[in-house]
């Protein structure tokens, strides 16, 4: 897993991109940076794995080659 915090909010997060189609985040610090997630009630905020701010970071990054991708 490679570090990538989001260009938005600046929460780091820990991203394997097993394909173009698969990515797998985990949170390393807490989400209250995060504006898309705080604004969700509390319930919801611990089934959501991502916000779309985080998600145009990670693509962003393997655009850029900053984030591998694995191929099988």
């Amino acid at each position: 897993m490679q570090p990538l915090s989001c260009r938005s909010c600046g929460t780091c997060v820990l991203v394997k991109k097993n394909s173009l189609a698969h990515t797998q985040v985990q949170w390393t610090t807490d989400t209250d940076h995060c504006a898309e997630l705080a604004q969700r009630p509390n319930a919801d905020r611990a089934t959501v794995l991502t916000c779309l701010q985080l998600r145009d970071s990670i693509e962003t990054a393997v655009r850029s080659g900053e984030l591998q991708v694995d191929t099988p």
